[in-house]
C-alpha cells in the first residue's frame, strides 16, 4: 500500500474529506519526524514505538578494493511492533 492508497483507504474509514486525511496524514509523519530528529521517542501503546537507534563509528572494507575505510557513527529511525500489532499479524 502506498501514500495514495493509505489516504484512500482511511478517507472511506473514517468518511472525513480526502484533503483533511492528507492533511492529518503529513502532520502525523511531521510530528513522529520532527520528535525522532530531536533524538525523542513515539509511543503508541498497542501499535508500536518510533525511536532512533545510535550507530557507533566502525572500520568497514571497500568491497571493490578490500581497503579499510572508515565508516562514520550515524543515527537511524527505528520502529519496534507493539504486542497488539504483532498478535494481529499472526492471527491465523
Amino acid at each position: 500500500m502506498n501514500k495514495t492508497e493509505l489516504v484512500a483507504a482511511m478517507t472511506k474509514e473514517t468518511n472525513l474529506a480526502k484533503k483533511d486525511v492528507e492533511a492529518v496524514l503529513k502532520s502525523f509523519i511531521d510530528v513522529i519526524s520532527e520528535e525522532l530528529k530531536n533524538d525523542g521517542k513515539v509511543q503508541l501503546v498497542g501499535f508500536g514505538t518510533f525511536e532512533v537507534s545510535k550507530r557507533a563509528a566502525r572500520e568497514g572494507r571497500n568491497p571493490q578494493t578490500g581497503e579499510p575505510m572508515q565508516i562514520e557513527a550515524s543515527r537511524s529511525p527505528k520502529f519496534k511492533a507493539g504486542k497488539a500489532l504483532k498478535d494481529l499479524v499472526n492471527e491465523q
